[in-house]
């Protein structure tokens, strides 16, 4: 199978591909080189977030490439994400309108509530009636045009249950720490019964796993790269993987996924424990304060 030509559909009927290309930690001057490898490779899914400092560079380069390169716009499936700090439907609505403008587009494919929480505050608290808020600028946004789909990211099965009870619109996708060794598998259910995509972000746990003895022997086995194997594991769980690499060998390589894991190898990773994210530990997301 090429993953670059298979896609999800969303729950209000929207096609995205099955895999994208993730570019948190990219600088805005650097990430149009390497999203301009990745279009030339064949990805046409792009995710970034306000948060990221990358938006006018995501956006340069896919204007580019819809100038150069005769990409059409409806072929490509791009993502951000409202800051996790706006908590209140204006400034929720305001930077919709900003980003669209950084990123030189009429429209966004995706947009996603970043967290449930501001960052600072991340886990503690549930701001219930302010994501309702946020998520009213994105159902506003969507049906004027602006947005095809609408979803959240970092939500737990609680903070979806209050989107589903005061708004209109069922959020397309959850996007969510998701990695061998760190799979939230009931939270992953959750989602699935209720249909909403789950996309796992850090599917490699940033670098992390690569180092994992489990991993690298098990990828030994069918012949892959230890990344490659832990984007298979995310796609074998019904997850759609956005690795970041800013190299072009690796960027490709992620993309190969030409091999099914087998159910008791699926069962083996599934139960292997990861919490060592070194250095990158002290983002909130990683359990850091």
């Amino acid at each position: 199978m090429n993953i670059l030509e298979e896609f999800f559909t969303l729950n209000n009927g929207v096609k995205i591909p099955k895999i994208g290309l993730g570019t948190w930690e990219i600088e805005d001057n650097n990430v149009e080189n390497v999203i301009k490898e990745a279009l030339e490779i064949g990805y046409r899914h792009i995710d970034t977030a306000q948060s990221y400092g990358n938006e006018r560079g995501v956006g340069a380069s896919v204007c580019e490439a819809m100038q150069k390169s005769g990409i059409a716009r409806d072929k490509l499936f791009i993502t951000s994400k409202i800051r996790a700090e706006y908590k209140d439907k204006k400034s929720a609505a305001d930077s919709i309108d900003t980003s669209l403008k950084t990123m030189g587009l009429d429209y966004l494919d995706l947009m996603l509530i970043h967290s449930p929480q501001p960052w600072k505050s991340f886990r503690n608290g549930d701001y219930f009636s302010e994501n309702v808020e946020v998520f009213s600028a994105l159902e506003d946004a969507q049906k004027s045009g602006k947005l095809r789909a609408i979803g959240v990211s970092n939500f737990l099965k609680k903070d979806l249950e209050n989107i589903f009870k005061h708004c209109s619109i069922k959020p397309a996708v959850n996007q969510i720490l998701t990695h061998i060794g760190n799979t939230p598998f009931e939270l992953i259910e959750f989602c699935k019964s209720q249909n909403v995509l789950v996309e796992a972000y850090s599917p490699i746990a940033h670098g992390e796993l690569l180092k994992n003895s489990k991993i690298i022997e098990m990828a030994k086995k069918y012949n892959v790269t230890p990344a490659q194997l832990c984007i298979a594991y995310t796609l074998a769980i019904g997850t759609l993987p956005l690795p970041k690499s800013k190299t072009p060998k690796y960027i490709k390589e992620n993309t190969e996924i030409n091999f099914t894991l087998s159910n008791e190898d699926l069962e083996s990773l599934k139960k292997i424990d990861f919490k060592d994210y070194g250095e990158h530990s002290r983002f909130y997301v990683f359990g850091g304060k």
